[in-house]
C-alpha cells in the first residue's frame, strides 16, 4: 500500500512502438473502417425503421444490433484516431472507466442480442403456428430490454468495483483501456474483483451454450423437410455467422488480456485487442444485409430511391 498513488491519468502505450509513418497509414485505414462501420449500421437502421414492411421482431432485434455495434465503436475508434495522430496518448481515469464501461458492456450486449435471436428463430422454426401469439409487442420489448439493461448491470458493478482499487501504476500496455490491466496496476491483491469478472464471463458463456442448444434443435427440424432447410439456410446462417465472428473475436481478447506474454509483437497484441472493436460491427449488418432476402431487397429499394 505504500507505493499507492493518486492515479488521474492512465498512459496508453500501445501505439509507442510504431513509426509516425505507420501511424498515418493506419489512420487512413482506421477512418475507412470506422466510416463503412457507420454507414452499413446506419442504413439498416435507417432502413428498418421506415420500411413498415420491416416492422418485425428479426428485423427489431438486427436493428438492436446495429445500434449496440455503434455504441461499443464509438467509445474507441474516436480516440484511437486521435492517439494515431498525438505524440501522448493519455487518457483521464474517469475516462478510462468509462471506457471499460462501454467496451465491457458492448461485449455483452453483443452475446445477449444473439441469443435473443436465436429464441425468436427457435420459435419462429420449431412452433410457426404459434409465433405471432409467442413474440407479441411486449415480449419483443422485454427481450430488447433484457439484452441492453443487464450487461450495464453487470458492467457497471465490475466498474464500480474496479474504481475503488488502489493502484501503484499507470501504464497499459494497451491502445484502449482494459479493466483486466487496471485489476493489475492494483496495488494489493483484487479476488473480488476476479471473482465477479469471471462469474460475468460464466455468465454469458451460458448464453452461448442456450444458442448452441437451440441451434441442435433447429438443425434437427430443418433437416427434416425441404422447406426447413430453406427458412434455416435464410435466417439462421446470417446468425450463426455473425455468433461465430463475435465469439472468435471475444476469445482472441479474452486470451490476449489473460494470457498474453511480452514476446509476442506489439502490432499483434493490438489487433487483438481491437478487432472485437472492428469486424463485428463491420461484418455482421453486412452478413444480415447480403443474406436476408427481406431487408437486402429493401435497403436496395432505398438506395435506389435516393440516387433518383
Amino acid at each position: 500500500m505504500a507505493n499507492a498513488t493518486a492515479v488521474n491519468f492512465i498512459h496508453l502505450t500501445g501505439l509507442s512502438h510504431m513509426s509516425q509513418r505507420l501511424r498515418l497509414l493506419l489512420f487512413a485505414v482506421t477512418s475507412l473502417c470506422y466510416a463503412a462501420i457507420l454507414l452499413v449500421n446506419g442504413v439498416l437502421i435507417v432502413t428498418i425503421i421506415l420500411d413498415k414492411k420491416l416492422h418485425e421482431p428479426m428485423c427489431f432485434f438486427l436493428c438492436n444490433l446495429c445500434v449496440n455495434g455503434l455504441y461499443g465503436t464509438v467509445a474507441f475508434f474516436p480516440k484511437f484516431l486521435h492517439d494515431l495522430l498525438s505524440k501522448s496518448h493519455i487518457i483521464s481515469y474517469f475516462g478510462c472507466l468509462m471506457q471499460v464501461f462501454v467496451i465491457y458492456s458492448y461485449a455483452a450486449s453483443e452475446i445477449a442480442v444473439l441469443a435473443v435471436m436465436a429464441y425468436d428463430r427457435y420459435v419462429a422454426i420449431c412452433r410457426p403456428l404459434q409465433y405471432h401469439s409467442i413474440m407479441t409487442k411486449c415480449r419483443v420489448l422485454l427481450l430488447v430490454t433484457f439484452s441492453r439493461l443487464t450487461p450495464l448491470l453487470c458492467q457497471a458493478v465490475v466498474v464500480i468495483m474496479t474504481s475503488k482499487l488502489e493502484l501503484c501504476g499507470s501504464h497499459i500496455n494497451k491502445v484502449y483501456c482494459e479493466n483486466w490491466s487496471l485489476i493489475q496496476l492494483s496495488c494489493s491483491p483484487a479476488t473480488a474483483n476476479d471473482i465477479v469478472g469471471f462469474g460475468n464471463i460464466l455468465f454469458y458463456f451460458g448464453h452461448d451454450l442456450f444458442i448452441m442448444c437451440s441451434y441442435v434443435q433447429l438443425v434437427k427440424l430443418a433437416l427434416r423437410s425441404k422447406e426447413g432447410r430453406k427458412k434455416f439456410m435464410q435466417t439462421c446462417v446470417p446468425h450463426l455467422l455473425c455468433l461465430f465472428n463475435v465469439t472468435v473475436a471475444l476469445l482472441f481478447d479474452l486470451m490476449y488480456a489473460r494470457y498474453g506474454t511480452s514476446s509476442m509483437p506489439q502490432s499483434l497484441k493490438n489487433f487483438m485487442a481491437i478487432q472485437i472493436l472492428a469486424i463485428p460491427p463491420l461484418l455482421n449488418p453486412i452478413i444480415y444485409g447480403l443474406r436476408l432476402s427481406k431487408v437486402r431487397n429493401n435497403v436496395l429499394k432505398y438506395c435506389r430511391r435516393k440516387k433518383v
